[in-house]
């Protein structure tokens, strides 16, 4: 557990408190003078990397309780900001708890006012503070940190006085439906019941509490004053209840306390909740503080997890190296089973290198060769979307650019012709180095109504645009259904079956570059 300075302040001296591995340790105590405050100087050093809290036990505190209205967020809190300036316009030490939500009407929020009224007790302490550095985390008051020494039956109880005995007096702080109210500090050696009976008397005044009402209070005592008789006769209007002080600190699982400084200190240092009054500025080598904490436990974090990724890499390395030892043996012994038959077999016909070309010339060929099926495949798109269309004869073939065959009659006149003497065909023709340009000659006629000449030449146009609009094809109207030439005379009769069927046939030259 990490050390930390505990500051418990008073009207008469501030008294210094370490606690490591929770365990509590007095330190020296300081008078409110310059040479206390030169004494706390020098006892600061060497502590700017150990934390401050600082308990205020001072007369000089006082608690209000208003209703607001309901207001979440930022403009909640900037309502009771306003509200607390204006109730205590001359100290820092200001803060407003909103306790609890009416049930009824506007259901306003009860919300509880304190304030260190005498910010001048306070002042040349911080001042050492900060001169030396010290990250100073919280300002506390034991009323408001009382209220963790209640029990859940003790938050039930309308009213509870909660009474401690100090070394700088008698705390009586006033619950209200297990919430702080009211505190008081009496003098040190004072009677614990006639100050409990005067509480009770200021409540009833103060119209917190009826006259005829009955006040629970709790005691908070060592054993040995418990052990002591009463010194005056109790009222009959205080019931009055003691729980031992060790009893206490068993509950916040403390150590046992002699005294109620040291539990509330053990309280403090244990549980450290939020500051219960806003210090401002003097945070600042706080926030520091937490800043470099987390910048060195992010920076272990990092380091183990280098660590651990280091020793992964180590382990995955020797596994590898392992693998790979395994690895060499296993292509040891295939070699050497391959080289021991490949000694057993004939020579080979030919090289590795010329088998792998010829399958390369293989795969292209197939990739690349003349087929017909694409070429079919989108002639027969064509026709299914022009069913007008009824295909009659089909010639295909595939022709290289430049590639002319060569026949023996060409070559060597008078000679007769035989397939030795014709020319090598060219390697275009099969697919190498590109596949070779195809082309159709189609065809077809027109099934349309009789002497509907427009509608042929439509149905024609329409047929070639469909085939012309495949990525590198060429669309050629070799032939028409009929001449529609303007120096051509124009024969036959209208209407006539026979002539008909002639006129709607016509002829297209396709050629295809895949």
């Amino acid at each position: 557990m990490a050390r930390k300075l505990l500051l418990h302040l008073t009207g008469e001296s501030l008294c210094c408190w370490t606690r490591e591995r929770g365990q509590l340790s007095a330190g020296p105590c300081f008078a409110p003078d310059a040479a206390g405050l030169r004494g706390f100087a020098a006892w600061l050093e060497g502590c700017q990397d150990t934390p401050a809290l600082l308990l205020a036990d001072l007369v000089e505190e006082d608690f209000q309780r208003h209703l607001l209205p309901h207001v979440p967020g930022r403009a909640g809190m900037a309502m009771r900001e306003r509200r607390l300036a204006q109730a205590w316009r001359e100290t820092p030490f200001r803060s407003a708890i909103v306790q609890e939500r009416q049930e009824e009407g506007r259901r306003d929020d009860v919300v509880l006012f304190a304030a260190l009224t005498n910010p001048g007790i306070l002042q040349p302490w911080l001042d050492v503070l900060e001169q030396q550095r010290v990250p100073l985390a919280a300002l506390y008051s034991p009323a408001l940190l009382s209220d963790a020494l209640l029990t859940d039956e003790d938050r039930k109880l309308p009213h509870l006085l909660l009474v401690t005995e100090h070394a700088g007096g008698i705390r009586q702080t006033y619950f209200e439906g297990g919430c702080p109210r009211f505190t008081r500090l009496a003098r040190a050696g004072a009677n614990a019941e006639q100050e409990a009976e005067r509480t009770r008397q200021f409540l009833a005044g103060a119209h917190m509490l009826r006259r005829d009402a009955v006040l629970q209070v709790q005691a908070l005592l060592p054993l040995a004053r418990i052990a002591a008789p009463p010194a005056t006769h109790l009222s009959p209007f205080l019931d009055w209840r003691v729980v031992p002080l060790q009893e206490a600190a068993a509950r916040q699982r403390l150590a046992v306390a002699d005294n109620a400084d040291e539990l509330f200190l053990g309280l403090m240092a244990r549980t450290a909740p939020d500051s219960h009054y806003p210090l401002a500025g003097r945070q600042r080598y706080y926030s520091l503080w937490r800043t470099r904490r987390a910048l060195y436990a992010s920076s272990a974090v990092l380091a183990a997890c280098c660590v651990l990724w280091t020793a992964a890499n180590i382990v995955g390395y020797a596994l590898a190296r392992s693998h790979s030892a395994e690895l060499r043996q296993e292509t040891q012994s295939f070699t050497s089973a391959y080289q021991a038959s490949m000694s057993s077999m004939p020579p080979a016909v030919d090289k590795t290198a010329n088998m792998k070309a010829a399958v390369h010339i293989a795969q292209m060929v197939a990739r690349q060769g003349p087929w017909p099926q694409a070429m079919m495949a989108n002639l027969s798109e064509a026709l299914e979307r022009s069913p007008q269309i009824r295909l009659t004869q089909l010639d295909w073939r595939a022709n290289a650019p430049g590639v002319v065959p060569v026949t023996a009659s060409s070559a060597m006149p008078g000679v007769a012709t035989t397939p030795a003497l014709v020319a090598p065909a060219s390697s275009m023709l099969i697919g190498i180095p590109k596949a070779p340009t195809q082309q159709v000659r189609l065809q077809a006629e027109v099934l349309v109504e009789q002497d509907d000449y427009r509608s042929v030449l439509l149905s024609m146009n329409r047929f070639a645009q469909e085939l012309a609009r495949t990525p590198g094809m060429q669309v050629e109207i070799d032939q028409l259904p009929f001449d529609v030439r303007p120096n051509v005379r124009l024969a036959g009769k209208a209407g006539a079956p026979a002539g008909m069927g002639e006129r709607a046939r016509f002829t297209l030259n396709i050629r295809w570059s895949p």
